[in-house]
């Protein structure tokens, strides 16, 4: 918790006591208090008891011990792809993926009261920065990199310095006492996250027969021609939909690749067992990270 600026670490503290209270209520996101992740995890379930965390593995640990029943956790943006990191970490947490959550981004460029620039640094979390980086560049402002959005606010609160400002949600600025200096600086006026929701236990893809569902998994292909070719090719003849698929290196050899992937269906439907039982059969492995409920229509 005292890795959090000191504005923050109160509200820290009577939020981690609440959840808590009621850990079955609790859903752990990365970030001080006021970040996109505490958004989301209220938009997701407006009941729940939002539990911040300094980091992702801090987010994730939370559900793992018991002290939160669910995570969000943000996976990729529609202007600045996906969260660093987030492909290595879901794998090795051990959780399940049983939901997603497509939210809205909108920064804010705030600072102390009465401070109106110009400003010579934006601190942000590095996709906030990236996703305004245009507007950053256009007004000659140094974007300084930080752990999440709210956290960057309440450290602009602390430092006291009238040039250096933040970029967080508007929530951010009420919960830390700065000023809006102007709103929706991102680059996008359709800037989009996708969230994703981890719990200790899967849900069960066969109670999903009846709905739009998503499954994410992830699987390494044999290291010989063609591989990736014909593994995949089995989603193409059964005409299962892949919606993501992308590739991240683990270990230092750059001789085994692995990918992470999203299709339409759940296990249970013939034509999604066709296409898996033809992907494992050309793969090291396969992994499933998840089946859940589709929040948002694909195509």
């Amino acid at each position: 918790m005292h890795a959090y600026p000191q504005p923050a670490i109160a509200l820290v503290s009577e939020m981690e006591a609440t959840a808590a209270a009621q850990p079955v209520r609790a859903v752990s996101f990365q970030g001080a208090p006021g970040c996109n992740g505490h958004r989301a995890a209220l938009e997701y379930d407006a009941a729940c008891l939002p539990l911040p965390c300094f980091s992702f593995e801090d987010a994730l640990d939370a559900v793992k011990e018991g002290r939160a029943d669910r995570a969000i956790i943000p996976i990729e943006n529609s202007q600045h792809g996906r969260v660093a990191d987030i492909h290595f970490l879901l794998p090795e947490s051990g959780l399940a993926i049983v939901g997603e959550h497509f939210m809205s981004i909108h920064h804010a460029l705030m600072a102390l009261p009465g401070a109106r620039g110009p400003f010579a640094a934006a601190y942000s979390h590095p996709q906030a920065l990236g996703q305004s980086r245009h507007y950053l560049r256009e007004r000659g402002i140094v974007p300084m990199a930080y752990a999440d959005t709210a956290g960057a606010a309440a450290l602009v609160r602390e430092k006291g310095e009238q040039g250096a400002c933040a970029i967080a949600p508007r929530l951010a600025a009420e919960l830390y006492g700065l000023d809006v200096i102007e709103n929706n600086v991102e680059d996008a006026a359709n800037n989009t996250t996708r969230f994703v929701v981890l719990a200790r236990e899967p849900l069960d893809p066969f109670l999903l027969s009846d709905v739009q569902a998503m499954t994410t998994f992830i699987f390494e292909v044999k290291n010989i021609p063609a591989a990736l070719y014909k593994a995949l090719g089995g989603f193409a003849t059964n005409g299962v939909n892949m919606t993501k698929l992308e590739s991240y290196q683990i270990g230092a050899s750059f001789a085994a690749t692995t990918f992470y992937a999203d299709i339409e269906g759940a296990p249970g439907d013939p034509r999604v067992d066709l296409a898996l039982q033809e992907l494992a059969f050309h793969c090291k492995y396969v992994r499933p990270l998840g089946t859940y409920r589709q929040a948002r229509v694909r195509g």
